[in-house]
């Protein structure tokens, strides 16, 4: 059970919709789940990403995934995702940028934005955090991949002022959908991981200390408060509260798995 979202069923496959998203009517969107796909073998189920599965049936996966969400899979785009803070405006030629191979999509890109509709943009994760942005007065949408140094890093106010300065979007009007990825449970880190996070006013309220050197960090909460920081308002942004970690036998998680996993999905896509 979780509070602000809802599970969504397409025969076996199951997904995730984060409820003020859709009570816009403005986008078709959704996290998938480990749930309804063909990939056998080591990693069995929905697996989302080429680099840890066979192409053939990642893009099976894919097919079935953005079907159940009423979008074209072969328009979908993908970035090359580094763990980094490039945000990346995708416009109508860039249609199936990433959808068929990796090697063809955006290169070193975290984060997509677009106001053309029916364009699908899409993260992939298997702990990182993913989060989908929507405008909907001047209408545009976001899909934003942030990992521990994505987060720290400021993918998630990069991606807001790319917003701003490509289509007047004010962080005021923005709604926000953090998915499901490793939660403040499971998500132990050392020195290497809080060192940077200690220029943030507010670490000690995102990280709690588990033993001596390491500690819990809250990659949900760090995420929010900086978007709240750059004036997204508190009650336009839900979280999942859903640990990838807890809940292997739903997602897929790197750290549970030990590194031999598949991947999550988010997409957005403004309706035409």
């Amino acid at each position: 059970m979780t509070t602000g979202f809802t599970w969504q069923k397409a025969g076996s496959l199951v997904y995730l919709t984060a409820d003020l998203l859709t009570a816009t009517g403005l986008v078709r969107h959704g996290f998938s789940t480990r749930h309804g796909g063909t990939s056998t073998g080591a990693v069995p189920g929905l697996n989302l990403g080429f680099k840890n599965g066979d192409a053939f049936e990642v893009l099976e996966n894919r097919r079935r995934f953005l079907t159940a969400l009423g979008l074209n899979p072969r328009a979908l785009v993908a970035g090359r995702q580094v763990h980094g803070t490039r945000v990346a405006e995708v416009r109508a030629e860039d249609a199936g940028r990433g959808a068929r191979a990796w090697e063809d999509g955006l290169p070193a890109t975290d984060a997509l934005i677009t106001n053309v509709p029916g364009l699908p943009l899409s993260v992939y994760t298997a702990d990182c955090v993913p989060l989908l942005f929507l405008d909907p007065v001047c209408p545009a949408v976001a899909a934003v991949h942030a990992g521990w140094r994505g987060s720290v890093a400021g993918i998630v106010p990069a991606t807001l002022a790319a917003l701003r300065v490509t289509y007047g979007t004010r962080p005021a009007d923005v709604l926000v959908a953090i998915g499901p990825s490793i939660g403040p449970c499971c998500y132990e880190v050392d020195e290497k991981v809080i060192a940077p996070l200690r220029d943030f006013p507010f670490w000690q309220e995102v990280a709690r200390e588990s033993r001596p050197g390491h500690w819990y960090l809250d990659l949900w909460e760090l995420n929010r408060r900086q978007l709240t920081a750059a004036g997204v308002p508190a009650e336009n942004i839900a979280v999942s509260g859903l640990c990838t970690s807890c809940h292997v036998e739903d997602f897929y998680s790197y750290r549970a798995e030990h590194g031999c996993t598949g991947s999550l999905a988010a997409v957005i896509a403004l309706k035409p």
